[in-house]
């Protein structure tokens, strides 16, 4: 007979990683995108304390531009973020792999899981977050929020920008998927992924293609709308809308 009053062993520690080094050109100039402000608040606070709204995240790891992590670290102590998490401010790289890379180094022993989240994505729903940490306790060594795409897509053959493109292919809508963050990791595949796997150019903008690489395997859970990016002017205005509805509502 199984002796079933044996406690459960702990769950891995969670912790999230978020790259905020970037500049953020599409929006125009001034200040980085991480550091603009939606609802009188920078949206990187907000996805701050999107990840610390999950009450299985114990540490958020932002990665601020190089020179920038004294000014992240006063943002973030100016505002009022969950009791419960703890935040830690290191510089970054000059790619967002490299940034990653060094936001997994500066994680403690005991982290078993990692999400690494867009800054530009302020307005994810913790719902999405503790899908994604569920299905890497299950057993997913990566998993993706993603959601079908409403339009379809053409694959083409690309020309400087202005120019008309040759379409190559159309691929089959029902099989594509638009992915979200945050992405969640088994923490050693992860670690193993970005040691191993190189990627030329800007490197790369994607963890769980890193784990692809690898040849592991990597899964969706639903996504959702509000976890959008925030890019262009015009994703600054839906996002200050969905704002405002919520605090309309919810009082958030």
């Amino acid at each position: 007979m199984s002796d079933d009053s044996r406690p459960s062993p702990p769950l891995p520690r969670t912790a999230a990683v978020i790259p905020a080094a970037g500049r953020g050109v599409r929006l125009g100039p001034g200040a980085p995108k991480a550091l603009r402000t939606l609802g009188g608040t920078p949206m990187l606070v907000h996805a701050v304390r999107a990840m610390a709204a999950s009450r299985s995240v114990s540490l958020v790891v932002v990665v601020a531009p190089s020179d920038g992590a004294p000014e992240v670290k006063a943002l973030l102590d100016a505002n009022a973020l969950p009791d419960r998490t703890d935040f830690l401010v290191v510089p970054g790289g000059e790619t967002r792999q490299e940034s990653v890379r060094l936001g997994l180094d500066a994680l403690p022993p005991g982290i078993g899981i990692v999400l690494v989240h867009d800054a530009a994505r302020p307005l994810v729903p913790v719902d999405t977050v503790d899908a994604v940490i569920e299905a890497v306790r299950d057993g997913a060594p990566a998993v993706v929020p993603a959601l079908p795409l409403a339009d379809t897509v053409k694959e083409v053959e690309p020309r400087p920008y202005g120019e008309p493109e040759p379409v190559v292919a159309t691929p089959e809508r029902a099989r594509l998927r638009a992915v979200q963050t945050p992405q969640g990791f088994d923490h050693d595949t992860l670690v193993r992924a970005h040691a191993g796997v190189t990627v030329d150019g800007e490197g790369a903008t994607d963890c769980a293609g890193l784990v692809e690489r690898m040849g592991e395997p990597v899964v969706l859970v639903p996504g959702h709308e509000e976890a959008f990016k925030v890019t262009r002017p015009l994703d600054l205005v839906l996002a200050e809308a969905v704002l405002a509805r919520r605090r309309a509502n919810d009082g958030y």
